[in-house]
């Protein structure tokens, strides 16, 4: 992986020194004192809005990496903390797992990262390596892990720090607004198609065309897959189509089920769009032994016909995966062509950008872009 630490004004190094009283791990030259401040869009109180904040740039403890935050992508899952509806989450909290940035000071003990390292964090935010899952190397099921901008602050600032385990390293040919959708998006809907057990030549349909779905359709196609994709509407044919999709299924005009059954039965549905209903509706079109993978969490029940899995149906789901799994996710995006298509917000418009999220008007990850943007 390249460096890019021309993309930070300024690094750290493993000295240590005070500037105006402020301690940092920053070379040293010349600076003022508001050098020691960032700006920070938190949640003060469950339900209440982002609001900005001052404080100071914080210092990695052992084992831990900071970043310079680059960009940081906006999820439906912020509304855990945007709600306060997180067990065990405490309150003020910056948000943001969907980070791509630069590594600029390092904690004692940690080696696999430099100053001026690429590296992005998602859902993922470390894990204990003590506990069974963890010896035995099923990190995503600690039993103590931790989720970036929930156990600890995430992206909606300008600089995070998390342990070194919740980073991965990010490919040159992806910018920062490119990579962090990826980080939770990305990862959610490739790992997935990649455990799902489809050869390439298998009829695969993504159910749904948004936020997880338009990746979804690229991963599948450029794995070889038979793509077909289902939403609702005409609308979004083209566009499906210009994404990879083999086949387009209007959900609202056509019999979803039978148009798949004849194309001979879906070998893998992946249910991207979180309705119960539209789950169970499209369960049917899967062939004889087909799988259905869950990576969307639908609020509303599902009910499955019994007598209907005997055949040997399965329905399975998945989690998004740990840092290297993000790491394998944005490397095949960068040599696949895979890309999120984004809005585009500073880091003071999280209000925005979040009410878009929620209204489902963004196409298709809203990203505050902290590079961009930066005075």
């Amino acid at each position: 992986m390249g460096h890019s630490g021309a993309r930070i004004p300024h690094v750290a190094s493993r000295r240590r020194l005070t500037i105006q009283g402020c301690p940092t791990d920053l070379e040293p030259y010349t600076v003022s004192g508001e050098d020691c401040v960032m700006k920070a869009m938190i949640v003060r109180e469950a339900g209440g809005p982002f609001t900005l904040d001052e404080r100071e740039i914080p210092e990695p403890g052992p084992g831990e990496i900071r970043i310079k935050v680059e960009a940081c992508g906006i999820c439906h899952s912020d509304a855990f903390v945007k709600f306060g509806q997180f067990p065990g989450l405490e309150l003020p909290r910056a948000p943001g797992h969907e980070v791509a940035g630069v590594v600029d000071a390092l904690g004692d003990g940690v080696d696999a990262f430099g100053v001026g390292h690429r590296v992005g964090v998602g859902w993922h935010g470390g894990h204990c390596f003590k506990c069974n899952s963890c010896r035995r190397g099923d990190f995503i099921n600690c039993g103590n892990a931790k989720i970036a901008g929930i156990s600890y602050d995430g992206g909606y600032q300008e600089y995070m720090v998390c342990p070194w385990e919740a980073a991965a390293r990010v490919p040159d040919e992806l910018s920062p607004v490119e990579a962090a959708p990826l980080l939770c998006a990305g990862i959610t809907t490739y790992n997935a198609l990649r455990n799902s057990g489809a050869r390439p030549g298998d009829l695969v349909a993504v159910q749904g065309v948004g936020g997880l779905g338009h990746l979804a359709i690229q991963f599948s196609n450029r794995m070889g897959f038979r793509t077909v994709a289902v939403s609702g509407g005409k609308d979004k044919e083209q566009l499906a189509r210009d994404l990879g999709a083999h086949e387009y299924i209007d959900s609202k005009s056509d019999d979803e089920v039978a148009e798949l059954q004849r194309l001979g039965g879906a070998n893998l549905i992946l249910a991207t769009a979180p309705n119960g209903k539209a789950i169970e509706g499209i369960m049917n079109g899967l062939h004889g032994r087909g799988k259905l993978m869950l990576v969307a969490a639908a609020p509303d029940p599902i009910s499955i016909n019994a007598f209907a899995m005997l055949s040997g149906k399965m329905l399975h789901g998945w989690p998004s995966g740990t840092a290297v799994d993000s790491e394998d996710t944005m490397s095949f995006a960068a040599f696949a062509h895979v890309r999120p298509q984004i809005e585009r917000f500073p880091l003071e418009a999280a209000n925005e950008a979040f009410a878009k999220v929620m209204e489902n008007t963004i196409r298709f990850r809203a990203v505050l872009d902290m590079a961009s943007y930066a005075a």
